[in-house]
Protein backbone atom coordinates (compact mmCIF):
# COMPACT_ATOMS: atom_id res chain seq x y z
CA UNK A 1 0.00 0.00 0.00
CA UNK A 2 1.30 3.34 -0.78
CA UNK A 3 -0.07 6.40 1.49
CA UNK A 4 -0.57 9.91 0.82
CA UNK A 5 -1.49 12.59 3.68
CA UNK A 6 -2.72 15.81 2.69
CA UNK A 7 -3.37 19.12 4.05
CA UNK A 8 -6.36 19.82 2.17
CA UNK A 9 -7.69 18.26 -1.48
CA UNK A 10 -10.27 20.59 -2.15
CA UNK A 11 -10.05 23.98 -1.42
CA UNK A 12 -8.69 26.77 -4.54
CA UNK A 13 -5.13 27.46 -4.02
CA UNK A 14 -1.82 26.16 -5.63
CA UNK A 15 -0.70 24.05 -3.02
CA UNK A 16 -4.45 22.24 -2.70
CA UNK A 17 -3.98 21.99 -6.83
CA UNK A 18 -0.51 20.31 -6.44
CA UNK A 19 -1.64 17.73 -4.07
CA UNK A 20 -4.45 17.01 -6.04
CA UNK A 21 -1.77 16.43 -9.16
CA UNK A 22 0.38 14.45 -6.98
CA UNK A 23 -2.25 12.31 -5.79
CA UNK A 24 -3.31 11.56 -9.63
CA UNK A 25 0.99 11.10 -9.98
CA UNK A 26 0.39 8.52 -6.95
CA UNK A 27 -2.48 6.43 -8.15
CA UNK A 28 -0.82 5.85 -11.18
CA UNK A 29 2.65 5.01 -9.36
CA UNK A 30 0.98 2.41 -7.05
CA UNK A 31 -1.24 0.75 -9.80
CA UNK A 32 1.80 0.17 -12.24
CA UNK A 33 3.70 -1.75 -9.71
CA UNK A 34 0.35 -3.50 -8.37
CA UNK A 35 -0.29 -1.95 -4.92
CA UNK A 36 -3.40 0.04 -3.76
CA UNK A 37 -3.36 3.77 -2.44
CA UNK A 38 -5.19 5.89 0.13
CA UNK A 39 -5.12 9.40 1.06
CA UNK A 40 -6.09 10.76 4.52
CA UNK A 41 -6.88 15.07 4.27
CA UNK A 42 -6.33 16.96 7.63
CA UNK A 43 -8.60 19.77 6.54
CA UNK A 44 -11.41 18.43 4.43
CA UNK A 45 -14.90 17.23 5.96
CA UNK A 46 -15.18 13.68 7.00
CA UNK A 47 -18.61 13.68 5.22
CA UNK A 48 -16.38 14.56 1.78
CA UNK A 49 -14.82 11.56 0.60
CA UNK A 50 -13.39 12.70 -3.24
CA UNK A 51 -12.11 14.82 -5.15
CA UNK A 52 -12.33 15.70 -9.14
CA UNK A 53 -9.41 16.72 -10.41
CA UNK A 54 -8.46 16.74 -14.16
CA UNK A 55 -12.15 14.73 -14.33
CA UNK A 56 -10.18 12.48 -12.53
CA UNK A 57 -11.95 11.22 -9.16
CA UNK A 58 -9.40 10.70 -6.24
CA UNK A 59 -11.08 9.25 -2.93
CA UNK A 60 -9.91 10.13 0.30
CA UNK A 61 -10.55 10.15 3.93
CA UNK A 62 -11.55 13.72 5.57
CA UNK A 63 -10.72 14.65 8.99
CA UNK A 64 -12.10 17.68 9.64
CA UNK A 65 -9.53 19.47 10.89
CA UNK A 66 -8.60 17.74 13.70
CA UNK A 67 -5.20 16.56 14.48
CA UNK A 68 -6.24 13.49 16.80
CA UNK A 69 -8.34 11.93 14.35
CA UNK A 70 -5.75 12.42 11.41
CA UNK A 71 -2.89 11.08 13.61
CA UNK A 72 -5.90 8.19 14.26
CA UNK A 73 -6.09 7.35 10.81
CA UNK A 74 -2.91 7.53 9.92
CA UNK A 75 -1.46 5.05 12.14
CA UNK A 76 -4.47 2.91 11.77
CA UNK A 77 -2.93 2.65 8.12
CA UNK A 78 0.93 2.37 9.30
CA UNK A 79 -0.31 -1.19 10.95
CA UNK A 80 -1.00 -2.24 7.62
CA UNK A 81 2.49 -2.17 6.55
CA UNK A 82 2.59 0.20 3.53
CA UNK A 83 5.82 0.25 1.54
CA UNK A 84 5.54 4.29 1.30
CA UNK A 85 3.84 7.29 2.84
CA UNK A 86 3.68 10.66 1.00
CA UNK A 87 3.47 13.89 3.25
CA UNK A 88 2.55 16.77 1.46
CA UNK A 89 3.45 19.72 3.79
CA UNK A 90 6.31 19.59 6.67
CA UNK A 91 3.98 20.06 9.47
CA UNK A 92 2.64 16.57 8.26
CA UNK A 93 6.00 15.21 9.05
CA UNK A 94 5.98 14.34 12.49
CA UNK A 95 2.81 11.90 11.48
CA UNK A 96 4.76 10.22 9.00
CA UNK A 97 7.78 9.58 11.44
CA UNK A 98 5.27 8.09 13.77
CA UNK A 99 4.08 5.87 11.09
CA UNK A 100 7.33 4.16 10.93
CA UNK A 101 7.47 3.49 14.38
CA UNK A 102 4.41 1.01 13.49
CA UNK A 103 5.61 0.24 9.86
CA UNK A 104 9.85 0.17 9.89
CA UNK A 105 9.76 -0.97 6.42
CA UNK A 106 8.56 1.78 5.08
CA UNK A 107 9.68 4.62 2.84
CA UNK A 108 8.89 8.61 3.94
CA UNK A 109 8.68 11.18 1.60
CA UNK A 110 7.74 14.30 2.92
CA UNK A 111 6.94 17.24 0.21
CA UNK A 112 7.98 21.21 0.63
CA UNK A 113 6.38 24.30 -1.31
CA UNK A 114 8.23 27.49 0.23
CA UNK A 115 7.88 30.29 2.64
CA UNK A 116 6.61 27.50 5.39
CA UNK A 117 10.42 25.95 5.04
CA UNK A 118 12.38 29.66 4.46
CA UNK A 119 12.67 30.19 8.19
CA UNK A 120 13.71 27.51 10.77
CA UNK A 121 10.13 25.34 11.73
CA UNK A 122 9.53 24.30 14.96
CA UNK A 123 12.24 21.90 16.59
CA UNK A 124 9.99 18.68 16.12
CA UNK A 125 8.25 19.46 12.54
CA UNK A 126 12.30 20.12 11.86
CA UNK A 127 13.73 17.10 13.21
CA UNK A 128 10.67 15.00 11.70
CA UNK A 129 11.90 16.76 8.25
CA UNK A 130 15.28 15.72 9.06
CA UNK A 131 14.52 12.31 9.71
CA UNK A 132 12.41 11.53 6.41
CA UNK A 133 13.74 9.59 3.68
CA UNK A 134 13.92 11.89 0.63
CA UNK A 135 12.50 15.58 0.86
CA UNK A 136 10.77 17.13 -2.46
CA UNK A 137 11.21 20.47 -3.78
CA UNK A 138 9.53 22.74 -6.16
CA UNK A 139 12.28 24.89 -7.26
CA UNK A 140 15.84 25.73 -6.61
CA UNK A 141 15.28 28.41 -4.17
CA UNK A 142 12.72 26.05 -1.77
CA UNK A 143 15.51 23.80 -2.39
CA UNK A 144 18.21 25.85 -1.46
CA UNK A 145 16.82 27.32 1.08
CA UNK A 146 15.50 23.77 2.90
CA UNK A 147 18.91 23.04 2.57
CA UNK A 148 19.89 26.18 4.71
CA UNK A 149 17.64 26.77 7.39
CA UNK A 150 16.14 23.18 8.10
CA UNK A 151 19.55 21.25 8.04
CA UNK A 152 18.01 18.17 6.29
CA UNK A 153 20.81 16.55 4.10
CA UNK A 154 21.84 17.36 0.05
CA UNK A 155 21.46 13.76 -0.25
CA UNK A 156 17.94 13.49 0.46
CA UNK A 157 16.51 16.34 -1.30
CA UNK A 158 15.24 16.38 -5.16
CA UNK A 159 13.86 19.05 -7.26
CA UNK A 160 10.51 18.25 -8.92
CA UNK A 161 8.67 21.23 -10.63
CA UNK A 162 4.82 21.25 -10.47
CA UNK A 163 3.14 21.11 -13.75
CA UNK A 164 -0.28 21.09 -15.45
CA UNK A 165 -3.16 18.77 -15.34
CA UNK A 166 -3.47 15.96 -17.14
CA UNK A 167 -6.24 17.74 -19.32
CA UNK A 168 -3.56 20.01 -20.83
CA UNK A 169 -1.98 17.64 -23.80
CA UNK A 170 0.80 19.10 -25.22
CA UNK A 171 0.38 17.27 -28.61
CA UNK A 172 -3.19 19.64 -29.38
CA UNK A 173 -2.60 23.59 -30.28
CA UNK A 174 -4.35 25.68 -28.41
CA UNK A 175 -8.18 25.81 -27.90
CA UNK A 176 -9.96 28.58 -28.81
CA UNK A 177 -10.79 31.26 -26.31
CA UNK A 178 -13.73 30.78 -24.71
CA UNK A 179 -16.71 33.18 -23.02
CA UNK A 180 -15.32 35.32 -20.30
CA UNK A 181 -16.22 34.48 -17.23
CA UNK A 182 -19.27 36.10 -15.28
CA UNK A 183 -18.33 39.76 -14.85
CA UNK A 184 -15.41 39.62 -15.91
CA UNK A 185 -14.84 43.53 -17.19
CA UNK A 186 -14.12 44.61 -20.97
CA UNK A 187 -10.97 46.24 -22.36
CA UNK A 188 -7.13 45.57 -22.13
CA UNK A 189 -7.19 43.27 -19.58
CA UNK A 190 -4.00 43.01 -16.97
CA UNK A 191 -4.42 39.31 -14.60
CA UNK A 192 -3.81 38.34 -11.29
CA UNK A 193 -4.95 35.79 -9.27
CA UNK A 194 -4.39 34.12 -5.99
CA UNK A 195 -5.44 34.18 -2.29
CA UNK A 196 -5.57 37.66 -0.83
CA UNK A 197 -5.14 36.95 2.94
CA UNK A 198 -3.61 38.98 5.28
CA UNK A 199 -0.74 36.55 5.60
CA UNK A 200 -0.16 36.46 2.03
CA UNK A 201 0.49 40.21 1.74
CA UNK A 202 3.60 39.72 -0.16
CA UNK A 203 1.92 38.79 -3.62
CA UNK A 204 2.22 42.49 -5.31
CA UNK A 205 -1.42 43.38 -5.56
CA UNK A 206 -0.94 46.57 -3.80
CA UNK A 207 1.94 47.35 -6.58
CA UNK A 208 -0.63 46.75 -9.45
CA UNK A 209 -2.85 48.73 -8.10
CA UNK A 210 -0.22 51.65 -7.83
CA UNK A 211 1.06 50.83 -11.43
CA UNK A 212 -3.01 51.53 -12.81
CA UNK A 213 -2.87 55.21 -12.24
CA UNK A 214 0.47 55.45 -14.30
CA UNK A 215 -0.54 53.16 -16.70
CA UNK A 216 -4.34 54.91 -17.50
CA UNK A 217 -2.53 58.46 -18.37
CA UNK A 218 -1.09 56.29 -21.98
CA UNK A 219 -3.65 53.43 -21.66
CA UNK A 220 -6.78 54.83 -20.92
CA UNK A 221 -9.06 51.44 -21.21
CA UNK A 222 -6.93 49.07 -19.27
CA UNK A 223 -8.43 47.23 -16.38
CA UNK A 224 -6.82 45.03 -13.69
CA UNK A 225 -8.85 42.02 -12.77
CA UNK A 226 -8.11 40.17 -9.53
CA UNK A 227 -9.56 37.13 -9.03
CA UNK A 228 -9.59 35.49 -5.63
CA UNK A 229 -10.65 35.87 -1.94
CA UNK A 230 -9.17 36.47 1.41
CA UNK A 231 -8.74 38.07 4.44
CA UNK A 232 -6.91 40.86 2.76
CA UNK A 233 -9.42 42.42 -0.16
CA UNK A 234 -10.45 45.38 2.34
CA UNK A 235 -7.27 46.80 2.60
CA UNK A 236 -6.89 45.89 -1.24
CA UNK A 237 -10.44 47.68 -2.03
CA UNK A 238 -9.11 50.71 0.36
CA UNK A 239 -6.19 50.84 -1.82
CA UNK A 240 -8.09 51.03 -5.19
CA UNK A 241 -10.03 53.74 -4.20
CA UNK A 242 -7.58 56.07 -2.83
CA UNK A 243 -5.43 55.75 -5.86
CA UNK A 244 -8.22 57.03 -8.38
CA UNK A 245 -8.61 54.41 -10.59
CA UNK A 246 -11.54 52.53 -8.57
CA UNK A 247 -13.19 52.17 -11.89
CA UNK A 248 -10.78 50.35 -13.91
CA UNK A 249 -9.57 47.89 -10.62
CA UNK A 250 -12.04 44.92 -10.79
CA UNK A 251 -11.82 42.21 -7.59
CA UNK A 252 -13.78 38.97 -8.74
CA UNK A 253 -14.27 36.00 -6.59
CA UNK A 254 -12.42 32.84 -7.38
CA UNK A 255 -13.37 31.12 -10.79
CA UNK A 256 -13.44 27.20 -10.72
CA UNK A 257 -10.88 25.98 -11.73
CA UNK A 258 -11.31 24.10 -15.15
CA UNK A 259 -13.69 28.05 -16.18
CA UNK A 260 -9.67 29.57 -14.96
CA UNK A 261 -8.59 29.15 -18.82
CA UNK A 262 -11.19 31.64 -19.97
CA UNK A 263 -9.73 34.09 -17.48
CA UNK A 264 -5.97 33.90 -19.25
CA UNK A 265 -7.99 34.05 -22.59
CA UNK A 266 -9.18 36.99 -21.72
CA UNK A 267 -6.55 38.86 -20.56
CA UNK A 268 -2.93 40.40 -22.27
CA UNK A 269 -1.19 40.00 -19.06
CA UNK A 270 -0.88 38.05 -16.43
CA UNK A 271 1.32 39.35 -13.54
CA UNK A 272 1.98 38.89 -10.09
CA UNK A 273 5.19 40.68 -8.74
CA UNK A 274 5.33 38.62 -5.72
CA UNK A 275 7.78 38.83 -3.23
CA UNK A 276 8.47 35.33 -3.00
CA UNK A 277 6.71 32.25 -4.29
CA UNK A 278 7.78 28.84 -3.73
CA UNK A 279 6.89 28.07 -7.49
CA UNK A 280 3.71 29.85 -8.95
CA UNK A 281 1.38 27.63 -10.41
CA UNK A 282 -0.65 30.28 -11.95
CA UNK A 283 2.41 31.46 -14.03
CA UNK A 284 2.27 28.22 -15.77
CA UNK A 285 -1.38 28.26 -16.28
CA UNK A 286 -1.21 31.93 -17.88
CA UNK A 287 1.79 30.69 -20.01
CA UNK A 288 -0.16 27.83 -20.62
CA UNK A 289 -2.43 30.01 -22.61
CA UNK A 290 0.24 31.81 -24.40
CA UNK A 291 0.20 34.89 -22.59
CA UNK A 292 3.41 37.05 -21.34
CA UNK A 293 3.81 36.93 -17.48
CA UNK A 294 5.39 39.39 -14.90
CA UNK A 295 6.34 37.76 -11.54
CA UNK A 296 8.78 39.02 -8.77
CA UNK A 297 12.37 37.97 -9.62
CA UNK A 298 12.48 36.11 -6.14
CA UNK A 299 11.90 32.72 -4.72
CA UNK A 300 11.13 30.13 -7.56
CA UNK A 301 9.59 32.88 -10.16
CA UNK A 302 13.03 32.64 -12.40
CA UNK A 303 12.57 28.92 -12.45
CA UNK A 304 9.18 29.45 -14.18
CA UNK A 305 9.72 32.84 -16.28
CA UNK A 306 12.54 33.71 -18.20
CA UNK A 307 13.26 36.89 -17.89
CA UNK A 308 12.79 39.23 -21.52
CA UNK A 309 11.51 35.65 -23.04
CA UNK A 310 8.59 34.17 -21.40
CA UNK A 311 7.86 37.46 -19.43
CA UNK A 312 9.22 39.99 -16.92
CA UNK A 313 10.95 39.58 -13.69
CA UNK A 314 10.40 42.50 -11.83
CA UNK A 315 11.91 43.71 -7.98
CA UNK A 316 9.64 43.43 -5.63
CA UNK A 317 7.65 46.92 -4.30
CA UNK A 318 9.54 48.80 -7.55
CA UNK A 319 6.62 50.20 -8.43
CA UNK A 320 8.52 51.85 -11.32
CA UNK A 321 9.91 48.82 -12.80
CA UNK A 322 6.71 47.59 -12.54
CA UNK A 323 4.99 50.24 -14.71
CA UNK A 324 7.83 50.08 -17.30
CA UNK A 325 7.57 46.59 -18.10
CA UNK A 326 3.56 46.53 -18.49
CA UNK A 327 3.81 49.68 -20.25
CA UNK A 328 5.82 47.76 -22.83
CA UNK A 329 3.68 44.98 -23.19
CA UNK A 330 0.79 46.79 -23.46
CA UNK A 331 1.99 49.01 -25.86
CA UNK A 332 3.54 46.28 -28.35
CA UNK A 333 1.37 43.43 -29.75
CA UNK A 334 4.12 42.28 -31.51
CA UNK A 335 6.09 41.75 -28.00
CA UNK A 336 3.41 40.10 -26.61
CA UNK A 337 2.45 37.56 -28.87
CA UNK A 338 6.53 36.46 -29.27
CA UNK A 339 6.65 36.39 -25.83
CA UNK A 340 3.05 34.38 -25.64
CA UNK A 341 4.54 31.66 -27.70
CA UNK A 342 8.09 31.25 -26.25
CA UNK A 343 6.01 30.98 -22.88
CA UNK A 344 3.50 28.24 -24.22
CA UNK A 345 6.81 26.39 -25.44
CA UNK A 346 8.61 26.12 -22.18
CA UNK A 347 5.13 24.55 -20.92
CA UNK A 348 5.32 21.96 -23.31
CA UNK A 349 8.64 21.16 -22.61
CA UNK A 350 8.56 21.68 -18.96
CA UNK A 351 5.29 21.53 -17.07
CA UNK A 352 3.59 18.61 -18.23
CA UNK A 353 1.77 16.16 -15.67
CA UNK A 354 3.45 13.62 -18.04
CA UNK A 355 7.01 14.91 -16.72
CA UNK A 356 6.12 15.76 -13.64
CA UNK A 357 4.22 12.25 -13.09
CA UNK A 358 7.16 10.33 -15.10
CA UNK A 359 9.73 12.31 -12.71
CA UNK A 360 8.33 11.27 -9.63
CA UNK A 361 7.78 8.46 -10.49
CA UNK A 362 11.48 7.84 -10.61
CA UNK A 363 12.08 9.56 -7.77
CA UNK A 364 9.90 6.74 -5.53
CA UNK A 365 11.34 3.88 -7.57
CA UNK A 366 14.87 4.78 -6.69
CA UNK A 367 13.86 5.21 -3.02
CA UNK A 368 11.84 2.42 -2.84
CA UNK A 369 14.31 0.34 -4.34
Amino acid sequence: MILGLFPELSAPGGIQRSSCLTALALRSFAAARGETSWFVSLKDSAEKRSVTAAGHEIPFTGCGGSKSLFLSHALGLAIRQPSLVVALHPNLAPVAIAMKLLAPGMNTVVVVHGVEVWTPLPFLQRLALQSADRVIAPSQDTFSRTLKEQRVRSAKMRKLAWSLGPEFNECKPLLAPASRPANFPSGRIILTVGRWDASEAYKGVDHLIAAMPVLLKEFPDVQLAAVGEGTDLPRLRALARESGASDHIHFLPFIVHDQLPNAYDACEIFAMPSRGEGFGLVFIEAMARARPAIGGAHGGTPDVIDDGKTGFLVSYGDVNQLVDRLKRLLASERLRREMGVAALDKVKHEFTFTRFSSDLAAILTELCE
